[in-house]
């Protein structure tokens, strides 16, 4: 007898709304997409952070076309978070962030350098524990990680060419664990001569473990924001070599919910036309990528139900048809 899965663990199978079932978080929304918009979402989800805090972006290879504005994280470092620092890994393929040397040199080029970055893996490595998984009981991450006391995830939500998605919890469950040992546990059956042979639902589960490795080493002060501009169905670690951006522009999403920021952005996604959706669809599930929402789920990382509250209105509860109702076609700046 073939042995099916149980709906909602098929990554490929989009779950809707309402066949979802628990508790809901909070998401909040905003159509302000500039620097004014991100440091207003910010400051909703702001109040756990203290201490020694880390942002945790995706600074990008040389030029790359779609990251997050460096004018819009300088003006929110200057304004709310004087003190902090951006954190990154080196990456586990050759390119422009592969050697420590060479990561600094493309942070000088994309305009990293209006606050310190510390490329968390530039001295060793450092083991968190993963609590629960079926694939790993210890992560390892960039040694650093463990010097902070806050997590601002800022990550720019997009397609991503294995994973389907990269949303906040991609963003930490790649982007933490180092270069070398974490992200080849990730990515790579050991002894295998193919660095990227695991695929679907097992490198969606790793990555996620991983990610909760981040999540439940700061909770709880940790707190999410995803940006949905420029999103290509490529990740911002293709650059210049990004496929042509077709999906329009949404606004931005914040909440201290991992599963729920991520979970409410797929939603405007499937919530656009089809024809303004089709590509980030199929990428999404050509390769399985909405395991990464029911894994996190099954892992306790929060909930796939939420209220999205519209912060340009009122604080208003919406919908995420509602909220792409007046979305444009994606026009280059």
């Amino acid at each position: 007898m073939e042995n099916k899965k149980v709906p909602g663990t098929n990554g490929d199978v989009y779950v809707p709304f309402d066949s979802r079932s628990g508790d809901r978080s909070i998401v909040y929304f905003t159509r302000d997409l500039s620097s004014d918009g991100l440091e207003k979402i910010y400051k909703r989800i702001s109040k756990d952070l203290s201490g020694k805090i880390a942002i945790k972006l995706h600074t990008g290879e040389k030029h790359g076309p779609n990251i997050i504005p460096r004018p819009w994280v300088e003006n929110l470092v200057k304004k709310e978070l004087p003190d902090a620092t951006i954190v990154e890994t080196n990456t586990y393929y050759d390119g422009d962030r592969y050697t420590t040397d060479k990561h600094r040199e493309t942070l000088k080029v994309n305009g990293w350098t209006f606050c310190p970055v510390d490329i968390m893996d530039e001295d060793g490595t450092i083991d968190l524990p993963v609590k629960g998984g079926k694939w790993f009981d210890l992560m390892t991450m960039g040694k650093n990680i463990v010097n902070y006391d806050s997590l601002l995830v800022l990550t720019h939500f997009k397609g991503h060419t294995q994973g389907g998605f990269g949303g906040s919890a991609k963003n930490i469950g790649i982007g933490c664990a180092d270069g070398m040992i974490g992200k080849a546990m990730i990515h790579t059956t050991p002894g295998s001569d193919d660095m990227w042979d695991i695929k679907t639902e097992e490198f969606m589960e790793r990555m996620m473990e991983s990610a909760k490795a981040v999540v439940d080493h700061f909770a709880p002060r940790i707190s999410f924001i995803n940006v949905m501009r420029n999103m290509s169905v490529s990740c911002d670690c293709e650059g210049l070599g990004a496929e042509p951006v077709v999906t329009p522009n949404v606004g931005i999403l914040a909440s201290l919910d991992i599963l729920a920021i991520d979970q409410a952005s797929v939603d405007l996604v499937y919530a656009m036309k089809e024809e303004d959706h089709h590509a980030l669809v199929e990428r999404i599930e050509s390769r399985h990528g909405l395991r990464q929402l029911s894994y996190m789920k099954e892992l306790g990382m929060g909930n796939d139900l939420y209220t999205l509250i519209d912060i340009d209105h009122d604080d208003k509860e919406i919908d995420a048809k509602e909220a792409v109702k007046d979305v444009k076609p994606f026009v280059k700046e």
